[in-house]
């Protein structure tokens, strides 16, 4: 049931970067970014079996992030790229910063939610800084190899600077955020299975983004910003 679940959940996000792109444009792309990075720093709390290996749930929709900046900088250019990958840093921050506040008001006494918020919320910080640089980094150098694909193949072979740039990429991210934010919550070996798996689901979900990337091409094509 979580494979079909994990496989109708990519497709999904996938389809919606689309849509977005379609009928907002690059604000669309933007919103991918903030609205993913947000929901992933949750869902990353919550660990998952599929086809037998033990791995965080929120790897689809950090890996819908890749998409959308790859997005920005093959339609927009390396500076719309990385005012993206700035823009979803500024977010996380201060969706850190708000929810701790949040977490400092005393509950009414028929309160219910403040055991379950400090429960998810209260790991926020850790995960933040752990995600704040796993992403920096990661995203960074997405932007960097992607550009550095696109002028060494002279602009030819979408597929190869969508996957070149996202796979290395990718692999720095699971290695650098699950080091910040599981050392000593996960024994060792869990620790590794995590880290593999992330890598490698994510890494799945960079190969089923590159026919989206296509479909991106096209409707890029009709001039999507127009359309609001």
């Amino acid at each position: 049931m979580n494979e079909l679940l994990w496989i109708g959940f990519a497709f999904l996000d996938l389809t919606l970067t689309l849509l977005l792109y379609r009928f907002f444009g690059r604000a669309g792309i933007y919103g991918v970014i903030v609205f993913n990075l947000l929901l992933c720093n949750i869902q990353v709390l919550k660990t998952v079996t599929l086809f037998g290996l033990t791995t965080t749930l929120g790897n689809i929709l950090y890996a819908g992030v890749f998409l959308a900046t790859d997005m920005l900088s093959e339609f927009y250019g390396r500076k719309e790229a990385q005012r993206g990958v700035l823009l979803g840093f500024t977010v996380v921050v201060l969706a850190t910063v708000y929810m701790q506040i949040a977490l400092l008001f005393s509950p009414a006494e028929g309160d219910f939610a403040q055991p379950h918020l400090s429960a998810i919320f209260g790991l926020l910080p850790r995960l933040a800084i752990a995600s704040i640089c796993a992403y920096l980094i990661s995203q960074m150098h997405d932007v960097w190899a992607f550009e550095f694909w696109k002028k060494k193949t002279q602009g030819r072979f979408l597929w190869l600077r969508n996957n070149a740039s996202t796979l290395v990429s990718q692999l720095l991210d699971s290695a650098v955020f699950c080091l910040i934010a599981f050392w000593g919550v996960f024994p060792v070996p869990v620790l590794l299975e995590i880290m593999f798996t992330t890598y490698l689901f994510k890494g799945v979900v960079a190969l089923l983004d590159t026919p989206f990337m296509y479909i991106a091409r096209k409707v890029h094509a009709g001039n999507p910003d127009s359309r609001w």
